[in-house]
């Protein structure tokens, strides 16, 4: 493996001030944070081998190269395993906390909703195949053992369908700008917003500012192709994450592995990325989708009228209860979230959920908890191996990828 240079990029002798400078400082640790816990479904765990004997590159010119891809047709499977240091009981660590759960769907529900049955992809291993055609067609299947869950974009239409319950949802998208501009309402990028390859390249490198380094760490093989890998690393002390490497196609530059290692070492928090991969033009009838006779199908539009399953925490209710009033402490990679939280969360500082909690989730919250003192007064800290929450007696939380000494010591200082 041959060495490749270093860019810690600390100020990089920029003079920017304000606040455009102050949000981009946010971009890289919450995107990564954002990936690992929420889009994880189209990049997953995955079979690597060898080290290609690749030209050398430095991370400014491998970002470059990420910005400059344009791939809009893909296919392939994927590996995703997820492990946050959760324990298992029963749904609770997905829809079960917030009510919901996938069997069945409850009152108003579907099992096929989208936003219930992908949370399960927040544990586990799982196994994903995925297909796009562009901007208005892509396809993600999670394979199981006995049944299999799709979720198809074909234009206007979103369709999700799960074999196992034999049920499907159904939503209508309307159409806008394509994300490389193109389209009726995106002629040209607004004003301050970086436009080129290069300047995107910039303002990443920048964002990282003196709380985060970037590095070329060798190369690898993805799903048989030859990749760099772009290590990025908090400078920080205090937080949970210890690094985070993309395997990027030294070809077109696509990521096709994403990996992010805790900062007290063992096993990937997430290992995500193809086994196979193939960047022809799928067919276009891998986007067809037409409900079966007998199927149950759940409209969108009727799941917005239909009463909330019981246990489920409403919109309103979170608005109500302040998680509007979001403030942040710190920069960077130990940026922690502090916000009020409704009367209703008020178990949760002894270590408990609501009485309309779940008898699973309560347990399963009680699992996570730490009784913790300080200036304060007292609280419970809910742990993972990657972001810790603490919420306090007089009802605030503080969350981030950051330590529970570092909550504490938010606290005290709020």
């Amino acid at each position: 493996m041959a060495p490749y240079a270093s860019e810690d990029n600390g100020d990089n002798g920029d003079t920017e001030s304000g606040p455009r400078r102050k949000a981009l400082r946010y971009a890289v640790p919450v995107a990564v944070v954002g990936v690992a816990a929420a889009t994880i479904g189209l990049v997953p765990a995955l079979a690597s081998s060898g080290d290609p004997d690749l030209p050398k590159v430095t991370a400014r010119q491998l970002i470059e190269k990420i910005a400059k891809s344009d791939t809009q047709q893909l296919s392939g499977t994927v590996k995703i395993n997820t492990d946050l240091g959760l324990p298992s009981v029963g749904g609770a660590a997905g829809g079960g906390l917030m009510g919901g759960g996938s069997e069945g769907g409850g009152a108003g529900g579907s099992s096929a909703d989208p936003q219930s049955k992908l949370t399960e992809l927040a544990t586990g291993s799982h196994t994903l195949r995925v297909a796009a055609d562009g901007a208005d067609r892509q396809k993600l299947s999670v394979l199981d053992d006995t049944s299999e869950y799709s979720v198809i974009h074909n234009g206007d239409d979103v369709w999700a369908y799960d074999s196992k319950s034999d049920e499907a949802y159904h939503a209508k998208q309307k159409q806008g700008a394509h994300a490389d501009g193109s389209g009726d309402h995106a002629k040209k990028a607004p004003k301050g917003v970086s436009a080129t390859p290069k300047e995107l390249t910039d303002e990443i490198l920048k964002a990282g500012g003196d709380t985060t380094s970037f590095s070329v760490d060798g190369t690898s093989q993805v799903a048989g192709r030859d990749a760099y890998r772009l290590q990025i690393k908090p400078k920080q002390s205090g937080s949970t994450v210890g690094a985070v490497t993309v395997s990027v196609d030294a070809k077109t530059g696509t990521p096709l592995k994403f990996s992010l290692t805790p900062a007290g070492g063992g096993a990937a928090v997430v290992d995500a990325g193809f086994t196979t991969v193939d960047f022809a033009k799928p067919a276009a009838s891998t986007f067809d989708f037409k409900p079966s006779k007998g199927t149950k199908v759940t409209e969108a539009d009727e799941m917005k009228k239909a009463p909330h399953r019981e246990g489920a925490v409403k919109p309103d209710d979170l608005k109500a209860g302040g998680l509007d009033d979001l403030n942040v402490i710190g920069k960077g990679w130990t940026s922690i979230a502090e916000l009020k939280l409704p009367k209703e969360a008020s178990g949760l500082a002894a270590g408990k959920g609501s009485a309309e909690m779940p008898p699973d989730a309560q347990k399963f919250l009680s699992s996570l908890g730490d009784q913790v003192k300080g200036e304060f007064g007292s609280g419970t800290v809910y742990s993972t191996r990657l972001v810790n929450v603490l919420i306090t007696e007089d009802g605030k939380a503080y969350a981030g990828a950051v330590t529970k000494g570092a909550l504490v010591k938010a606290a005290n200082a709020g």
